[in-house]
């Protein structure tokens, strides 16, 4: 087993079909049908593995794009449904987990709560839910609504739903199902429980119609970085993605979301914070800005303004001068924290609307590293020693060899330093993150009024 004497970073692979570059699909080397390519995602699923990541990653939407730009010229709108992909690539792995995105605005509790009990199962306790409130307002008219629920209201729902499906993932305990051929019983009933949920937005009876999950509860994973996101996720999450562009920043987010936990009754430790990092490696620093310009070189105005319309929550910039000032935006429903972040780059930097699209369309606001593997390594460990993360999710700039890149020149130089495991530590994503399994809530009630 690895040794636990040093603490040791978490990584994750977030894995969007050629890459997360704006243009990776026009990459020479990029798999440009790879978001519906099942043989491309086995083939980065089984490279994350040897590479020993935690975790795979995929964001959804429940719309096609942000509805800007109807040149047919952006790589959006056509991709996998996540945990559909994720039960295949559960048969070809063995270790490495699976956050599939999922919405609590327009999806139901008692279906979430099956897909991700099922997914557990299938991979031997390797999913996780990343919870959403979706920013995109276009998604409403998919599902009937004229407009797009309110932001606060979004968070409410949001939190109480988070609950239920807990409830749900508790239904059973973890030996109630004890398929007794002799004596003929398949379950004790005294170990099965309805949920009987009543609050604002759902009413629940149960119990789920799927057997505990094996980790208890597949891992909650969260996103948001607005005030609403970061107080859901120190109430629920166990980890957290987020976009930070400094060590100052990062270490400011970090100390907020962590000082949050304890009026919760949780540790520190139950709440892995991991921002996003975009990694362009090479093995000279002149290779690395030289694979980082040819990305560059490959972007059209329009999908760059489109990529900025979808960060700052659907405003069109397209009516203002390419090569003037960033205007004020006004506030969004929806891409809160991320329309901030876009417009404190654009002021501090005093970037014009071409200069800002130019510099998110890689990593989308998050962290962008070029260099060698030991100039990332450097910066990886800088945050990660100084109380800025607990580890990084990784976004590859294009696939498959951007992740290639990373696991076969990044990851040595990670486990050298002692920073990264060399095995991995048990057989599921908690095991592996460091994160406790949770009690089945109606066992620990018994146990409390026992007591």
């Amino acid at each position: 087993m690895t040794s636990t004497a040093k603490k040791q970073l978490k990584l994750g692979a977030f894995i969007p079909g050629a890459g997360h570059h704006v243009a990776a699909w026009r990459h020479p080397d990029a798999q440009a049908d790879g978001s519906i390519n099942l043989q491309h995602y086995i083939k980065v699923a089984q490279t994350a593995e040897r590479g020993l990541f935690d975790t795979l990653f995929l964001a959804d939407g429940l719309a096609a794009g942000f509805g800007t730009g109807q040149s047919g010229k952006h790589a959006w709108g056509g991709s996998f449904e996540p945990l559909t992909l994720f039960s295949a690539l559960s048969v070809v792995t063995k270790h490495v987990g699976f956050v599939a995105t999922a919405s609590t605005t327009y999806e139901d509790p008692y279906i979430l709560a099956r897909k991700f009990a099922s997914l557990d199962h299938l991979s031997n306790g390797r999913a996780g839910w990343n919870v959403v409130t979706t920013g995109n307002p276009n998604t409403a008219a998919n599902f009937g609504l004229e407009s797009h629920p309110d932001h606060s209201l979004r968070y409410e729902r949001g939190r109480e739903f988070v609950d239920a499906v807990k409830g749900l993932w508790d239904s059973w305990e973890d030996d109630a199902f004890t398929r007794d051929k002799v004596t003929g019983q398949f379950f004790d009933p005294d170990k099965e429980h309805e949920l009987n949920h009543r609050g604002r937005f759902f009413s629940i009876k149960g119990p789920l119609n799927v057997p505990r999950p094996p980790q208890g509860y597949p891992v909650i994973v969260q996103a948001g970085s607005s005030e609403a996101g970061k107080e859901l996720a120190a109430e629920t999450a166990e980890v957290i993605f987020t976009a930070q562009q400094t060590l100052e920043e990062a270490q400011a987010f970090y100390r907020d979301v962590k000082g949050r936990l304890a009026k919760y009754g949780r540790r520190d430790d139950e709440l892995k914070i991991m921002p996003g990092v975009f990694p362009v490696v090479g093995r000279t620093e002149a290779e690395a800005q030289a694979k980082y310009q040819s990305l560059q070189d490959l972007i059209l105005p329009e999908v760059g303004l489109a990529l900025l319309s979808g960060l700052s929550g659907g405003v069109d910039l397209s009516q203002y001068p390419l090569d003037g000032p960033v205007p004020d935006l006004p506030e969004t429903n929806g891409m809160k924290s991320r329309q901030a972040l876009m417009l404190d780059i654009a002021r501090k930097r005093n970037f014009t609307i071409r200069e800002l699209y130019l510099w998110v369309a890689g990593a989308r606001g998050h962290w962008t590293l070029v260099g060698t593997a030991e100039q990332i390594a450097d910066q990886l460990q800088s945050w990660f020693e100084n109380g800025a993360a607990d580890g990084f999710n990784v976004m590859p700039p294009w696939l498959p060899g951007g992740l290639d890149d990373f696991v076969d020149l990044v990851i040595p130089e990670l486990q050298k330093r002692g920073l990264f495991r060399t095995e991995y530590e048990g057989s599921t994503l908690r095991e592996n993150l460091g994160l406790a399994r949770p009690e089945n809530r109606f066992v620990l009630a018994a146990r409390q009024q026992a007591a």
